[in-house]
């Protein structure tokens, strides 16, 4: 079992300085619109990812007219405790766990796996294709720990890659020679992610069909495309059949950065024919089939962190939903409403195993 016992966030996003301890499985946090709920869950998911789920800008993360933020949690994992400190100071990050610094925060990814959802992860469904990877990337590291360092070498490779095209194409001179060695990096580090991405969802699917017949309750039958160039030819015959086209556009055009996920209703993509409640049972259902999947592969249920999910979805689904969460299989989870009542309502079969903190 994955258990946060205690964080202390200071000059986090609205906390001047703040401690929270939890005693009991489920945690509901509770306080008016602007009180700090979704920054607490934040908080949390940034001592697993070293990260914020909500921000790449670490300037967002830190308060007001301050030069940084300090998050400290102590966790325990089978029975171990474990402490987790992240610090922001003029700039510089640094993560530590049981005062062992990391040098490459990637280190730590997978070792406190969490699973946020959130309104704004309609993105996954509604946005483009970079929201699709970043979820599924998000996945895959915390479940095969070579992913996200094969997934960092390539887009630093990627990066040196496209500016070697701009250069080529402002200066005119060949560069054949180069971009091969970048093409034989490229290969060697999307190659393995791809074929992760390819085995797991497969059987993935199947778990998101299972949970969106329970959360919608009724059958539809819903399916994931993994599209990628791959599928069709070897990444090496990709790069030289592109590469024309890669010096006409300065960039390149083709690889594992350009794969995306179709989500399918009825064969129907999901992104424009179905409905408000269709989407949201499928984002939900995908959700906890990330949270299954990643129980199953650790050996112990990851955090799950559930924030405004009352005033998302209908009363029936919230209502399976909390059935769900609250059954054995399921791990700590800390879930935001700005209603006291209808928290303590919703949990009232598992008040032995329910807190309930109140923002001020």
């Amino acid at each position: 079992m994955l258990l946060l016992r205690k964080i202390s966030l200071v000059q986090f996003k609205n906390y001047t300085g703040e401690t929270f301890g939890f005693n009991k499985r489920i945690v509901g946090i509770t306080g008016r619109n602007g009180s700090g709920k979704t920054n607490l869950l934040d908080a949390i998911y940034y001592l697993c990812f070293t990260k914020s789920y909500f921000t790449s800008s670490e300037a967002q993360n830190t308060q007001y007219l301050t030069n940084g933020f300090r998050l400290d949690g102590i966790l325990d994992k089978d029975d171990h405790e474990n402490r987790i400190v992240c610090t922001l100071k003029d700039g510089k990050k640094d993560i530590a766990l049981n005062d062992e610094h990391y040098e490459r925060f990637s280190q730590h990814i997978g070792k406190f796996p969490a699973v946020m959802i959130a309104p704004d992860d309609a993105e996954i469904i509604l946005g483009g294709s970079e929201e699709r990877r970043k979820w599924l990337d998000a996945l895959l590291c915390q479940l095969h720990p070579g992913y996200l360092e094969h997934l960092i070498t390539y887009q630093k490779i990627l990066q040196q890659r496209n500016s070697l095209l701009k250069t080529i194409a402002s200066q005119g001179h060949s560069q054949d020679a180069l971009l091969d060695v970048f093409d034989e990096q490229l290969i060697r580090h999307g190659t393995p992610v791809f074929e992760w991405r390819r085995s797991f969802l497969p059987a993935f699917i199947q778990q998101v069909q299972k949970l969106y017949d329970y959360l919608a309750g009724h059958h539809e039958v819903v399916s994931i495309q993994y599209q990628c160039s791959l599928h069709e030819q070897s990444f090496a015959q990709l790069l030289k059949a592109n590469r024309y086209k890669d010096h006409m556009m300065q960039r390149t055009t083709g690889g594992i950065h350009r794969d995306d996920l179709l989500f399918l209703l009825d064969d129907h993509a999901m992104k424009s024919s179905a409905s408000q409640g269709q989407r949201k049972s499928f984002l939900f259902a995908l959700k906890l089939a990330q949270y299954e999947v990643i129980k199953e592969y650790k050996k112990f249920p990851p955090l799950l962190l559930l924030d405004d999910v009352f005033e998302k979805l209908d009363q029936d689904r919230v209502s399976r939903l909390i059935n769900l969460v609250s059954g054995p299989v399921y791990g700590q989870v800390f879930i935001t409403d700005t209603h006291a009542v209808r928290l303590l309502d919703a949990f009232k079969e598992n008040l032995e195993s329910f807190q309930l903190v109140e923002m001020r």
